[in-house]
């Protein structure tokens, strides 16, 4: 049954409530508009983006705490086939998913004469090595003013304050957080009032995809919603339990919301 859709932080969109969590309805040229008013216009203020679907909102439904992060991101972007096909009975008007590395690119790529600078925090140095090398080829333009790799552990307190001066004194436009779901959320919630940053953003395995550490499905599967499918194969030890535990008690737990059978706070 579909239900209204509900005024967005962000002007000139609208959400909607998934498992009590609200998802904004946008594509990637959307978020890419948003970022880059943000930086043009509200350059003082810090702001974060949510990119995630099924694995986050459930996180979000079985942690109040993780949820009230997702519903006070400036701006929840929809990752994930699942997420779009309940947005679209809800009456929203989506068409496509926008996945972490297909936005990280597309953003890069339409915005490379604007000379924005970017930070890319999280993953290995080995992996961060290899991002900057492509990002300086493939988007010349682009500015890469800093990357780190955080301890593979909860980080000192010294270890906590050395980034934040790190990346403050770098002054990006966009800081690219590559940590995964739910460790990225957390930590640009918990920085919110550390980082002067004018835009931050979660994307998970995109630093990965984009080297070619993790292999992307082809465009064809991508289109076909069976992504999911794909990345399971290349890496099963990892997203296992998100498919065949996961997965299912979301449809489950979508098909009462949608019928009316239960309500989500």
């Amino acid at each position: 049954m579909p239900v209204n859709s509900i005024p967005s932080a962000v002007s000139n969109t609208q959400s909607i409530s998934i498992l009590g969590s609200k998802v904004d309805l946008v594509e990637i040229p959307d978020v890419i508009s948003t970022m880059g008013r943000w930086i043009e216009s509200e350059h003082d203020s810090y702001h974060y983006v949510v990119n995630t679907g099924m694995h986050g909102l459930m996180e979000g439904h079985r942690d109040a705490g993780f949820k009230t992060i997702l519903n006070s991101a400036h701006l929840f972007a929809p990752d994930g086939i699942l997420v779009v096909l309940i947005a679209r009975i809800k009456g929203g008007h989506i068409k496509k998913k926008g996945t972490g590395p297909d936005l990280m690119e597309r953003f890069l790529e339409s915005t490379q004469n604007k000379g924005y600078r970017h930070f890319f925090y999280g993953d290995t140095d080995e992996t961060l090595e290899l991002l900057k090398d492509k990002v300086e080829s493939q988007f010349p333009n682009q500015m890469i003013v800093g990357a780190h790799s955080p301890p593979f552990r909860p980080a000192t307190t010294e270890e906590d304050d050395s980034i934040v001066d790190e990346i403050n004194k770098a002054k990006p436009d966009v800081l690219w957080v590559g940590l995964g779901t739910p460790k990225q959320e957390r930590w640009m919630f918990e920085h919110r009032d550390l980082l002067k940053v004018p835009v931050t953003i979660g994307v998970g395995a995109s630093f990965k995809f984009a080297t070619g550490g993790v292999k992307r499905s082809p465009t064809w599967i991508g289109n076909l919603g069976f992504e999911w499918l794909w990345r399971l194969s290349q890496e099963p030890k990892r997203l296992w339990r998100r498919v065949f535990v996961d997965a299912p008690q979301f449809i489950g737990l979508s098909l009462l919301e949608l019928t009316g059978l239960k309500k989500f706070e």
